[in-house]
């Protein structure tokens, strides 16, 4: 595995099929995210028609990449009831699939017998896994990312995140 992984925008960029997400954490630190968790927990929501306000310049990647052709599905395990960090991360999800990202909910209770890798990936055309390496409580880990592209270890991702997907609720009916 290397740690000088490609940005993932590089790796999406040359993605010709479909790049799948799988989230198994139940809190995330990432210092980006601070200040609009403490928005969220203060009262503030996104509003889908208030689309200035919360559309990003990743969304217009994400179009981009959808128009090529790519399908982008996301899975995300977590723990119920759900930490107060899932609860902000499902009110904004919607920002996500209006980009056309397909996003799914598993609690982690469904997902005992499924065999897991150790950390969040992306799996870009089924050949090249990038992990997301976080600490403990949730901050980057560094390195942030390795990427691999040995067989068995792909395989296992790609295994992994169609059993997550398969037992997992459409976002819009999972409720938090």
């Amino acid at each position: 595995m290397q740690s000088n992984a490609p940005d993932f925008r590089t790796l999406l960029r040359e993605t010709e099929k479909s790049a799948v997400h799988l989230e198994m954490r139940d809190q995330y630190s990432i210092a980006d995210e601070v200040e609009q968790f403490a928005a969220w927990k203060a009262g503030h929501r996104y509003a889908m028609e208030n689309r200035s306000e919360w559309w990003h310049p990743f969304h217009d990647f994400v179009v981009e990449t959808i128009a090529r052709g790519v399908t982008i599905r996301r899975a995300r395990i977590v723990s119920e009831p759900v930490t107060e960090y899932i609860r902000y991360e499902h009110s904004h999800t919607f920002t996500n699939i209006a980009a056309g990202e397909q996003i799914r909910w598993l609690p982690r209770i469904r997902a005992l017998d499924l065999a897991l890798p150790g950390a969040d990936f992306w799996l870009f055309d089924s050949r090249i896994v990038r992990f997301n390496l976080f600490t403990g409580d949730g901050a980057w880990a560094h390195p942030r990312h390795v990427m691999t592209e040995e067989p068995a270890t792909v395989g296992l991702c790609a295994k992994a995140f169609e059993a997550v997907w398969e037992r997992a609720v459409p976002h819009a009916d999972f409720e938090v």
